[in-house]
């Protein structure tokens, strides 16, 4: 799929792809549509504004798309930061657990956070979800109710390791709801044939020189093509070259589980 092809290819797929259909589109329309329409010589503002119409009413479209999925974009990589900054939290919280508790707790969050790392996020650059990352917060979070407090200072600590581990929880529910999650199949449908439209509109001028049609249409398919491609890399959050990745959660690994 164009989602996991290299970003190069699939630039160059729907810059060449746009690029034939508007020559094709140029083509017909000048040896069959054309010379039907009986244009006059001075009848050329009306299918102008026309025109112009199309192409407002498209690129409207398509700056609202590409800003949506830009934010999305953007909120999805804050909410993965956000879900290692609470891991974070929870393993220095449990620094003040006496031992074994202590060991066994960080153990079964090291192993959780190896687990997004190694396994769980090349599911998430599939569209997938692995269910394994459930089974292995449940065996923390059993692990962690088991534990009961003795000294004031114990219940304060095992309340505050409770409230981030709760944070942890709702960061990865919010983090696991937008995988897989993109651009409905109607707006997909909107974004394409309106690009196309816009196309075969532009070819219905009778222009002299075809050569000059030709390069101002093919320009006005780079730049759509261009414009699909950038609502394309930001559409699947986790998917492709653009793809959000584990680095945060790396860094937390790196920098307090191994030392």
């Amino acid at each position: 799929m164009l989602f996991d092809a290299p970003l190069w290819l699939s630039g160059i797929v729907l810059v060449l792809g746009l690029a034939g259909f508007s020559l094709a589109a140029q083509k017909l329309a000048r040896r069959w549509v054309v010379p039907r329409l009986h244009m006059g010589a001075h009848e050329g503002e009306y299918p102008s504004m026309i025109i112009h119409s199309v192409m407002v009413f498209y690129a409207l479209v398509a700056a609202l798309v590409a800003v949506s999925v830009w934010e999305r974009y953007t909120l999805v990589h804050e909410r993965a930061s956000n879900e290692a900054s609470t891991i974070a939290s929870v393993w220095r919280d449990l620094g003040g657990y006496p031992s074994p508790v202590r060991e066994n707790l960080r153990d079964l969050l090291r192993g959780y956070t190896e687990f997004l790392i190694h396994d769980a996020w090349p599911e998430y650059r599939k569209g997938r979800i692995p269910p394994e990352g459930s089974e292995r917060l449940d065996r923390f979070q059993d692990e962690l109710m088991a534990f009961e407090p003795h000294s004031e200072s114990q219940k304060i600590l095992h309340a505050e390791t409770l409230r981030a581990y709760n944070q942890m929880v709702l960061a990865r529910r919010l983090r696991v709801d937008t995988v897989g999650v993109g651009l409905p199949v109607v707006i997909w449908m909107v974004v394409i044939l309106g690009g196309l439209i816009s196309i075969c509109a532009s070819v219905l001028f009778p222009l002299a020189d075809t050569r000059y049609q030709a390069i101002l249409v093919m320009s006005l398919s780079t730049l759509i093509a261009l414009v699909v491609l950038m609502i394309l890399a930001l559409d699947q959050p986790f998917r492709g070259d653009l793809g959000i990745g584990p680095e945060s959660l790396e860094r937390v690994h790196d920098h307090l589980m191994t030392r």
